[in-house]
């Protein structure tokens, strides 16, 4: 089929009541992509991206790095790792390569099924209209064959019977959250964790659940890790979304997938509303692969946008609970905020928040300049910038961390981790305290 790269969407925006107002219009040609406020959008609701965009009714270019070339707010809702591994597959099948597909092609194929409160007009006609109601345990198991077959030499293009055909588009409907692992945007109700669809019903909730595969780097271990990491983040008080853990069919290899509620779903009884979700990714304009934000940037920014002390030093909480949890895949995507309605900014839950090591034990986000082990006078600094009245107060925040981190192996135990996981990780974890000795003295 002729493939013509769409040129124009409308954005509309999700209330939290569920009413859809219409923020602006992007536009691309040949100079770039560009993007303009609509007057009554601009004068009731503020700024989606205050850092970024202006508050009027100009036309503003898009950067051409680093999202692709749309601007930072929008790029939020593009796919990422497992959401272009999806769309790649659809786009091949209708005969057209990815090359082809523009930043704005793949915004009208997530059209109203992405994170966070935007919505892109009109949807793609490649992207599936399909509402599906699944079985959680087909769905699970389809996903971890899609994701193990692409990591393979198997052909994206290859024809695939009817009933993978069904699930792909649901994994295709279940939206563009980002991260590499196989995962789906589902809506069930709150009793019945075994089955889903890909479209609301009254009373369901809105859940993320991650998927596990043996070619993960804690294989079908990934979901028991962080179902440990987020007890523990929230023992530290760094408030975690909410989450559950799934039985899964014993023929995935794993004893139970991960689902966390999502954050930016507002249920009512008009309708879900949506509250708008914003990364610090787009919102700084931070390359999220490669080590671009550091945790000064992070917390001046916070405080600036949430307009309050308590985020900063929530955020620094966050930060030592990084440092000394060894969650080193720390980017620019894995921190967000939600605007309300009314302008009012909030971090986001602490997600994404698991055991992560890189190989040469950098964090992606920095400490004052330090991908590890940062130097006294360096976190004291941070902690300042935080909000803290005193190192005093830090090092209480601090012990509180890793007080909870040291419940590790008894909740490894309870989850069921295998021996040769827990002894790893717990290894681990008293490197990182023995490597920032100097914060608790």
């Amino acid at each position: 089929m002729s493939f013509k790269p769409i040129q124009k969407l409308n954005i509309v925006r999700t209330l939290s009541t569920g009413q859809r107002v219409s923020v602006g219009v992007l536009a691309q040609n040949r100079q770039g992509v560009f993007f303009q406020y609509d007057e009554s959008y601009v004068r009731q609701f503020g700024n989606l991206s205050p850092f970024t965009l202006q508050a009027n009714t100009q036309l503003q270019t898009a950067p051409k790095q680093p999202h692709q070339g749309v601007h930072g707010v929008f790029a939020d809702s593009l796919p990422d790792g497992w959401g272009m591994l999806l769309q790649n597959r659809v786009f091949r099948q209708k005969g057209v390569f990815p090359a082809q597909v523009t930043a704005m092609d793949r915004l009208a194929f997530v059209g109203d099924h992405g994170m966070g409160c935007l919505s892109f007009l009109p949807v793609s006609e490649f992207s599936s209209e399909l509402c599906s109601e699944f079985d959680l345990a087909t769905l699970g198991l389809e996903a971890q064959t899609l994701f193990d077959q692409s990591l393979s030499d198997y052909k994206e293009h290859d024809d695939l019977d009817d009933h993978t055909q069904q699930v792909l588009a649901a994994l295709v409907a279940g939206g563009s959250s980002g991260g590499a692992r196989p995962k789906a945007q589902i809506y069930m109700q709150a009793c019945d964790a075994k089955h889903c669809r890909t479209f609301a019903q009254p009373g369901d909730e809105a859940w993320l659940v991650k998927f596990t595969s043996k070619n993960l780097a804690l294989g079908h271990e990934e979901g028991l890790c962080e179902a440990v990491y987020l007890q523990m983040a929230s023992q530290a008080k760094c408030q975690p979304p909410i989450w559950q853990l799934i039985e899964a069919p014993e023929s995935s290899g794993a004893k139970a997938w991960l689902a966390l509620k999502r954050f930016d779903y507002v249920p009512n009884k008009q309708g879900a509303g949506r509250l708008h979700l914003h990364s610090a990714c787009g919102l700084l304009d931070a390359d999220f692969r490669s080590p671009s934000l550091d945790y000064v940037e992070l917390i001046k920014a916070s405080r600036q946008l949430c307009k309050s002390p308590a985020v900063g030093q929530l955020q620094f909480r966050r930060a030592i609970f990084n440092l000394l949890a060894a969650n080193q895949d720390d980017h620019s995507k894995n921190w967000a905020f939600l605007q309300a309605d009314d302008d009012q900014w909030q971090p986001a839950p602490f997600y994404d928040v698991t055991y992560s090591p890189h190989p040469f034990n950098e964090h992606a986000t920095a400490f004052g300049g330090y991908g590890k082990a940062p130097p006294l006078k360096v976190m004291q600094k941070l902690a300042a910038s935080a909000g803290f009245a005193n190192w005093s107060d830090a090092k209480q925040c601090i012990q509180e961390v890793a007080e909870a981190l040291s419940q590790f192996v008894t909740l490894a135990h309870q989850q069921g981790i295998s021996k040769s996981t827990l002894s790893a990780i717990e290894k681990t974890l008293v490197q990182r305290r023995q490597e920032n000795a100097a914060l608790f003295l």
